[in-house]
């Protein structure tokens, strides 16, 4: 079961370490994490693969590569990462009030094996590549060509949204449906494992594509419950014609990409190791403005001086934009994972509550730790936190 609370173990003789461990395992138990069974119950469907696939090393776009050629294929799977930042903290959550739990990787790395939880806490990671023990990832991968030219690179990089994740969770843990935040695109290099994918149209209304409030149960925002309810709905030959799915299965090696817009939701079939980012391209600057200057107000008056600076010839399409009505999808349902998320679920809140927050976060930023197992817990049961892909 899960090691929670196992800072306040280090130092501790071993048998007096076990007996508080087994103590923490039965405080989290009655919790009620594993009540519905799910470790030995729920079984994805067979999958109707609807994804359209390109192969990399085919497509005319000068320079262009994929992940054939990242260290990360070697350097990523669970052993190595646990080998080389055992003792590294990662961000598997958020307690109630909305502040960072996190756990370091060799508790994480037993608990992927032996948790029987419904929906298992996911290390959702924004702060990697900051901090000095763990941003040697960031060298073990590189930007896909499609995307680099992303715009949001062109504001300070500690002022900008969060906007990329390194993900890893076991079966089962996963990403409720969701919208990206501000309006952002997004890419998913899966490195180990695999992935269930849906994604439907963005017009597609909330009320169809979230679970019901009388199928919401014991984990009513995790990515378990969605495709234990909806997902049932989807491949129904009453699922509305208008909103056609598109749903794959994503396998090692493999790179999705999230259109600005569309809903999407992911579960893990197995272990995973993924890094995701989160983008703002011309093709969709004229969605993600608009919600920057309403969800981040003091940084986009930042990113617009930059933009003006590096990138004049934008600037058009981002003054006719604001005069153009915005689908209010994408800012009351931003999110990345279900179950553990990071800072940019503050996008979709107002201007005024998304400024006192992030001032609060960074207060604190230093004081927050995985000891504190109850937290932990209250972050589990409590809201699932709102993102980043």
């Amino acid at each position: 079961m899960m090691n929670t609370g196992c800072e306040e173990f280090i130092g501790v003789p071993q048998e007096e370490s076990l007996k508080q461990k087994e103590k923490l395992v039965q405080e989290l138990n009655n919790y009620g994490w594993n009540t519905l069974g799910f470790a030995t119950s729920f079984d994805l469907p067979p999958i109707t693969d609807t994804i359209i696939r390109l192969n990399g090393s085919e497509i005319c776009l000068e320079e262009f590569r994929l992940t054939s050629n990242w260290a990360a294929h070697e350097k990523w799977t669970p052993e190595r990462l646990l080998k080389k930042y055992r003792n590294q903290k990662f961000k598997c959550g958020e307690d109630d009030d909305g502040y960072s739990v996190k756990i370091k990787m060799k508790y994480y790395y037993d608990y992927m094996r032996t948790n029987d939880d419904d929906s298992p806490l996911y290390v959702f990671d924004s702060s990697f590549g900051e901090r000095h023990k763990t941003k040697k990832l960031l060298e073990d991968y590189e930007i896909p060509k499609f995307w680099e030219d992303d715009l949001f690179r062109y504001a300070e990089m500690k002022k900008r949204p969060p906007h990329r994740w390194i993900v890893f969770g076991p079966a089962r843990s996963g990403t409720a449906i969701h919208i990206d935040p501000l309006g952002t695109s997004a890419w998913n290099a899966l490195i180990h494992g695999h992935k269930r994918w849906v994604l439907i149209p963005p017009d597609a209304p909330k009320a169809l594509v979230k679970p019901m409030k009388h199928e919401a149960g014991k984990h009513p925002d995790e990515a378990v419950t969605w495709f234990n309810t909806v997902y049932k709905r989807v491949r129904s030959s009453s699922w509305p014609k208008e909103y056609p799915i598109i749903e794959c299965r994503q396998a090692p090696g493999e790179v999705m990409f999230v259109p600005a817009g569309w809903w999407h939701v992911v579960i893990n079939e197995s272990v995973t190791v993924a890094i995701t980012q989160n983008l703002c391209s011309i093709a969709n600057l004229h969605i993600v403005w608009p919600k920057t200057v309403r969800g981040r107000p003091k940084f986009s008056k930042h990113w617009f001086k930059r933009i003006k600076s590096e990138r004049p010839e934008l600037i058009s399409i981002m003054e006719a934009s604001e005069a153009t009505p915005q689908d209010e999808n994408s800012s009351s349902d931003s999110s990345s994972s279900s179950s553990s998320s990071d800072d940019s679920d503050s996008d979709s809140g107002n201007d005024d509550g998304v400024e006192k927050r992030m001032q609060v976060q960074r207060k604190r930023r230093h004081s927050q730790t995985i000891s504190e197992n109850k937290v932990a817990c209250a972050s589990k049961l409590g809201r699932s936190p709102e993102r980043k892909q």
